[in-house]
């Protein structure tokens, strides 16, 4: 009988504002945080939380994700193409907002990207993101739970 690979929590972090709030609950289930940035970010001392520093660049840090994520882990990004590469991999997504990426969500999530980023080459003035409120980690913290009790019964299903 061969072993399951834990559950493991990535975290694409260089503009993530809830890291602790990933810390706490991969705590409280025992879970493996890998905490992936371009470097000035930093983590508790725990031996269940691991910094990666990659290369700059474009999506390296998004790539070095990518490789990685397995069916049962779970993504923590707002990064919306490294977002669709983990759920093909079979990952759990969630945005630091609390939205989870979903394979029924994400091709309108892609589609509504590619319009901004056409609006924005045009030099239209879209006005970014909603900043970060408290409601947002409410939801995150909910939307965190959800997916790893998702990846739990996965894995304790036949």
């Amino acid at each position: 009988m061969s072993e399951t690979k834990p559950i493991q929590i990535f975290v694409d972090a260089d503009a993530c504002p809830v890291k602790d709030e990933v810390y706490r609950v991969a705590a409280r289930y025992g879970l493996k945080v890998t905490v992936i940035a371009n470097g000035g970010v930093r983590v508790p001392p725990s031996p269940m939380i691991e910094l990666v520093i990659v290369d700059q660049g474009p999506d390296v840090a998004d790539d070095w994700i990518a490789e990685r994520a397995q069916r049962g882990d779970i993504v923590v990004t707002a990064d919306i193409p490294l977002a669709h590469r983990c759920l093909q991999a079979g990952a759990e997504v969630v945005g630091p907002t609390g939205k989870p990426f979903t394979q029924s969500s994400i091709g309108s999530a892609l589609a509504q990207r590619g319009i901004m980023e056409h609006l924005r080459s045009t030099g239209a003035i879209t006005g970014g993101p909603k900043p970060f409120a408290p409601a947002d980690r409410s939801r995150f913290l909910s939307a965190l739970d959800q997916a790893i009790t998702r990846s739990l019964r996965a894995r304790a299903a036949p």
